[in-house]
């Protein structure tokens, strides 16, 4: 499973323990790390995926197995490849894009 690891692959997740308004569960996550980093590292960058969600800025809309899905930017954290149960599928281009779009909106001057 921790081979074959790559940016903008969704991985289903174990994110739990959590604190606060963490958000919790076993769920799809968007790998954000570049593969130069998640190929040598024990741990990647990911963004949780989640059905409900009002559009804010740090949210970005994607199609996940058919269904209107959000990538939560505003939460992004790095795990242990570990906590990573299965792999899916790599999103689109157009997706791609849009999140390095809202990436660099949201953490680069």
């Amino acid at each position: 499973m921790k081979k074959h690891l790559n940016q903008y692959q969704v991985v289903i997740v174990n994110l739990d323990p959590t604190i606060g308004s963490e958000i919790k569960k076993t769920r799809p996550c968007v790998i954000i790390s570049p593969d130069e980093m998640n190929r040598p590292l024990q741990t990647v960058i990911i963004a949780p995926i989640t059905s409900k969600s009002k559009e804010y800025p740090t949210r970005v809309k994607i199609n996940f197995q058919g269904n209107e899905n959000w990538v939560v930017l505003d939460q992004i954290r790095t795990i242990h490849k570990r906590r990573i149960t299965r792999s899916l599928e790599t999103l689109s281009d157009e997706e791609v894009i849009s999140i390095k779009n809202v990436i660099k909106e949201t953490l680069v001057d």
